[in-house]
C-alpha cells in the first residue's frame, strides 16, 4: 500500500509556513505523497468551521513545497474545476510540474458547495458538463502541438500553450464517490479519488470494475486511491481492509487547527507504511 497526506491548508492554521514544514517531514518519513484542499471563499460549512481564519491557497502551498522537497509526489485534493479556468490551470500545473520535476498528481472535481458557487457565479447545476470539458480542454493543451478544442464552454483551434508538464501524462485523478465522478474517472482519469467507508469503497468498486471494462479499460491502469481520516487507519488490520476493498493507495487526513494534531496523524501514517 502506498500512503500520501493532506496537509490542513483548509483548517484556519496562521503559520503556513509551518504546514510546509510538514511536507518536508512527510518526504523524510518516506510517505509517498502530500496533498492539499482547495476552496476559494470561506462559504457554507467552510465558514460556520473557520469563519475568517485563514485557508490558504492551494497551488501557491504546493509550490512552496516543491521548492523544498525533491522525491514526494505533490497532489491537490481536489482543485474543484468550476472555480477555476481550465488554460490558466493547465499553464500553472505544467509549470509545477516543471519545478517539481514531474511529481504533480491533479486531483479534480466538481465540488459539492452551492454557496460558493454562487459567490463565484458558477452554474451550479451544469459543474458537471463543465467538469468535463475543463479536462478535455487542458489535456489537448498537455499535448504535443497546438491545440484545438469544439464544445459548450470553450472553443479554438490552433493553441499555442506552453510549458507542457514535465511527465508524458500528467495524472489526473477524479475526486468524488459517486456514479458520476466514477463515469468522469473512466472517461478522463487516471485515477479514481473518493472519500468514502472501506465498506462504501467495496460496494462501489462492484460498479467501477464493470464501467472500466465495459469502456475498455484495464483494472490495472486506474489507481483507485480514496482519501480516509486518520481514525480509519487505526492499524495495519485497517489498511488490509482497505485493501482488501480495492484501494491501491490511502490519502490520509486529519481534522483541527493545531499543527501537532496533523503532525502526530502523519507519523502515524508513516509508522504504518513501514
Amino acid at each position: 500500500m502506498r500512503f500520501g497526506f493532506v496537509l490542513p491548508n483548509n483548517w484556519g492554521i496562521d503559520d503556513v509556513g509551518a504546514i510546509g514544514d510538514l511536507a518536508v517531514e512527510a518526504e523524510d518519513l518516506g510517505l509517498d505523497s502530500v496533498w492539499v484542499n482547495h476552496h476559494i471563499v470561506n462559504a457554507g460549512y467552510i465558514a460556520e468551521r473557520l469563519d475568517d481564519r485563514p485557508y490558504h491557497d492551494a497551488l501557491t502551498l504546493l509550490t512552496w513545497v516543491a521548492a523544498q522537497t525533491s522525491q514526494v509526489q505533490l497532489g491537490t485534493s481536489v482543485l474543484v474545476m468550476p472555480y477555476l479556468h481550465p488554460m490558466a490551470t493547465a499553464k500553472s500545473l505544467a509549470t509545477l510540474d516543471q519545478l517539481s520535476g514531474g511529481r504533480v498528481i491533479a486531483g479534480l472535481g466538481v465540488g459539492s458547495l452551492p454557496e460558493e458557487n454562487e459567490i463565484l457565479g458558477v452554474e451550479y447545476d451544469r459543474r458537471g458538463e463543465f467538469g468535463n470539458q475543463f479536462i478535455e480542454v487542458m489535456r489537448a493543451l498537455w499535448a504535443d502541438g497546438p491545440a484545438a478544442f469544439d464544445g459548450e464552454f470553450w472553443s479554438a483551434s490552433d493553441v499555442i500553450a506552453a510549458p507542457k508538464p514535465a511527465q508524458q501524462q500528467l495524472p489526473i485523478w477524479i475526486g468524488g464517490s459517486g456514479g458520476p465522478a466514477q463515469r468522469r474517472a473512466v472517461a478522463y482519469g487516471d485515477g479514481w479519488h473518493p472519500m468514502c467507508s472501506v465498506d462504501g469503497l467495496a460496494q462501489r468498486m462492484e460498479r467501477f470494475r464493470p464501467m472500466l471494462e465495459d469502456a475498455g479499460r484495464s483494472r490495472a491502469e486506474m489507481v483507485v486511491a480514496p482519501r480516509v481520516d486518520v481514525s480509519e487507519v487505526a492499524d495495519a488490520a485497517a489498511v488490509t481492509a482497505w485493501a482488501n476493498a480495492g484501494a491501491d493507495e490511502l490519502i490520509v487526513s486529519a481534522s483541527g487547527g493545531d499543527i501537532e494534531t496533523h503532525r502526530a496523524a502523519m507519523r502515524h501514517v508513516a509508522d504504518l507504511a513501514k
